[in-house]
């Protein structure tokens, strides 16, 4: 029997507490009967496992039986997920953990840590720009990390406040280190790490809703910043290439919203389209790379910069 369909046999077991022959095979892609010889083996090893029979019945543990495997402590074990982020790690000083139970791993697994390691390597930050550590962020994520309520002083556009959070979790965008936390409200709100002048987790604890998902959030508030971003709108015909490129060319929320309101192709198969940018000088630089691709209806000062970047670049290349 293979170790690996061990472990995950026996942890099917543990966390599902009864599971049929026939739901352990397609959960581990086997078949019945090497669940069968599977289900022994470990009977023989001496973990104590037996089949109910009847309706309703399958393969048990008995009653408060719980494997630890490795020996991997709670804190080891919740980094585990994210033990081939080193940076991001070290920068929410877990550092620590993680290395613990990548060991710990790499003792009871061989060298497939070592060659997963080998094999993939996350770099999070954009091209072409320096980031910096938050000074705070060590603080933040311990606050996150034991679900303790989050005091501190934060800097935003109508200026720097103390603030109360329930810190639920950290997203590292493109080198930036954002906090989803619940304010004195109940609302939920995205925080900037680097904008915390202080930062402390204090000794109250708070209620985490369990519901809370921190990935299906972290996507629906990024979506609506991108639009409160794009104040200002350009109506713009498109060739068919501009069309097929926009999405590369410009922030993709701008173009999804853009091709949304698109209507029928005109003789030339050119759509018109009412294009959200963040600012006019900001629209201006992002429709000159579509170049002849695209010609800018209104605002007439739009269209009549394009033009006259349009003769000066006919001039320099006559």
């Amino acid at each position: 029997m293979r170790a690996s369909r061990a472990i995950a046999l026996l942890l099917l077991l543990q966390n599902r507490r009864a599971m049929t022959a026939a739901d352990l095979a397609a959960e581990l892609e086997v078949s019945e009967r090497t669940v069968q010889r599977d289900v022994a083996a470990l009977a023989e090893a001496g973990v104590p496992v037996y089949a109910e029979r009847g309706r309703g019945g399958g393969y048990r543990l008995v009653d408060g039986y719980r494997t630890r495997l490795t020996g991997l402590e709670r804190g080891e074990a919740e980094v585990l997920l994210l033990a081939g982020l080193p940076g991001p790690l070290r920068e929410m000083g877990l550092a620590g953990q993680a290395l613990a139970a990548r060991l710990k791993v790499e003792a009871a697994l061989g060298d497939a840590p070592a060659a997963a390691v080998r094999r993939f390597h996350l770099d999070a930050p954009a091209w072409f720009r320096e980031t910096a550590t938050p000074p705070l962020l060590a603080e933040v994520s311990r606050a996150v990390w034991e679900e303790r309520v989050l005091h501190g002083r934060y800097a935003a556009r109508g200026g720097t406040r103390e603030r109360r959070l329930e810190p639920y979790g950290l997203v590292l965008k493109a080198g930036q280190w954002y906090l989803a936390a619940r304010g004195p409200s109940g609302r939920m709100g995205t925080y900037r790490v680097d904008r915390f002048e202080t930062a402390q987790a204090g000794e109250e604890r708070f209620a985490r809703d369990e519901e809370f998902d921190l990935a299906a959030y972290w996507a629906s508030a990024a979506r609506e910043f991108a639009r409160a971003m794009l104040r200002e709108r350009a109506t713009v015909r498109l060739s068919p290439l501009a069309v097929s490129r926009l999405a590369v060319l410009l922030e993709p929320v701008a173009a999804a919203d853009a091709l949304a309101t698109a209507g029928p192709p005109d003789g030339e198969g050119w759509v018109t389209v009412t294009l959200p940018v963040e600012s006019w000088e900001i629209g201006y630089h992002e429709l000159l790379r579509l170049g002849p691709e695209a010609e800018v209806l209104a605002p007439p000062a739009l269209r009549t910069r394009l033009a006259e970047a349009a003769r000066r670049a006919t001039a320099l290349y006559a």
